[in-house]
């Protein structure tokens, strides 16, 4: 086990010489740790630079262009792939079709020139963790996908000694049935044996329902790390209220005036705090707030801002609007009885404490 962290780290693919400034960066300037026997999410659309972090921190790349990689506390830029100890699950899985799954499993151990009567034990030990011991004599060329994965898996962690284990968008190829079980069972190996794990992903299901910390990065650039929690309560920049929530935070773009946010097509009153935040902020002005923090009603209430019902989306335990006015869009979370459909108009206010304020891409308050 261990920690594993960046120090300003940024990575360029063009050739050296190539000056600052007409580099295209992969990632820019990212400091981050991931702390020692953590269960951690890397998130990021596609393209966003993720498994070039991975490949640094694996030694597949073996230096950034700038910056330093620490395994446990030691530098190891520079080193190759063997001499860091991290393991690293692809997309597809990765197994010797022509061995038995024992096999499979042993190939890393003896490869290193362990005794077989340790190989044995130490096989035994993670094929019962991943389920996987009434299938040892099994050719892994019958097995499925999500099982040859778990093979995968098994052979990042049947050494003792490995680091950190990467999981590089490991479900992609898995039949959506067996998604649910192997996420659980990832998960489950995670905390059995308290191995720093790292899971590469673009689904925010995927990252927020393994990880207790989530790093969110985009176009190379750490946006925010924190708990699932911290991500959905409190997002540090519209993109990550937008990414982060089914569906994501509704942003507005704003400005201030004597009324509070004029949003266009309506204006939202504001507390004290929030119009004094807002009146210390440089940069464009955005409301955020959340669809379950939208109140709607099926008739017009005091003090409420008429939309119109566009769209009703019936998910069985709650309904999702899509309501319009001018040139403003917003989701409310609403119950399944709600009684408004598509056509009517209903009345919508925005709570002070639901609101989120951002000025020039960053949260205020």
């Amino acid at each position: 086990m261990a920690s594993v962290q960046f120090l300003n780290v940024s990575h360029s693919y063009d050739p050296p010489g190539t000056p600052d400034d007409q580099r295209t960066w992969a990632v820019r300037d990212l400091s981050v740790t991931w702390e020692d026997g953590s269960a951690n999410a890397l998130l990021g659309p596609s393209g966003c630079g993720k498994t070039t972090l991975l490949n640094l921190i694996s030694g597949l790349l073996p230096a950034p262009t700038r910056g330093k990689v620490l395994v446990d506390g030691r530098d190891v830029t520079g080193l190759g792939a063997r001499e860091r100890g991290i393991a690293q699950v692809f997309q597809f899985p990765v197994v010797y079709d022509s061995m038995n799954v024992f096999d499979n499993l042993a190939f890393p151990l003896r490869n290193e020139g362990m005794a077989e009567s340790a190989v044995r034990g130490r096989v035994m030990e993670v094929a019962r963790i991943l389920d996987l011991s009434d299938r040892l004599k099994v050719p892994a060329a019958r097995l499925n996908p999500a099982d040859k994965q778990k093979i995968s898996l098994g052979r990042g962690i049947v050494r003792e000694s490995t680091a950190a284990v990467l999981l590089d968008e490991p479900l992609t190829v898995i039949d959506p049935k067996l998604k649910w079980g192997l996420r659980r069972k990832l998960r489950e190996v995670q905390r059995a044996l308290g191995k720093t794990m790292i899971y590469v992903t673009h689904d925010q299901h995927e990252a927020l329902t393994f990880a207790d910390d989530v790093t969110v990065v985009r176009d190379g650039v750490l946006v925010q790390k924190g708990s699932p929690k911290d991500l959905h309560d409190d997002p540090a920049a519209p993109f990550i209220g937008y990414f982060i929530g089914s569906p994501g935070m509704n942003v507005l773009a704003c400005t201030l005036d004597d009324a509070g946010l004029d949003c266009g097509a309506f204006t939202v009153p504001l507390s004290p705090g929030l119009r004094g935040a807002a009146s210390r902020a440089t940069g464009a002005l955005e409301l955020g707030i959340r669809p379950e923090f939208v109140e709607a009603y099926p008739s017009a209430e005091e003090d409420s801002i008429p939309f119109t019902v566009t769209v009703v989306e019936d998910t069985g335990a709650y309904r999702i609007l899509t309501l319009v006015t001018g040139d403003a869009r917003i989701k409310a979370r609403v119950a399944e009885n709600f009684a408004a459909g598509e056509g009517e108009t209903v009345g919508v206010r925005f709570p002070q404490a639901g609101i989120k304020l951002f000025a020039g891409g960053r949260r205020l308050v």
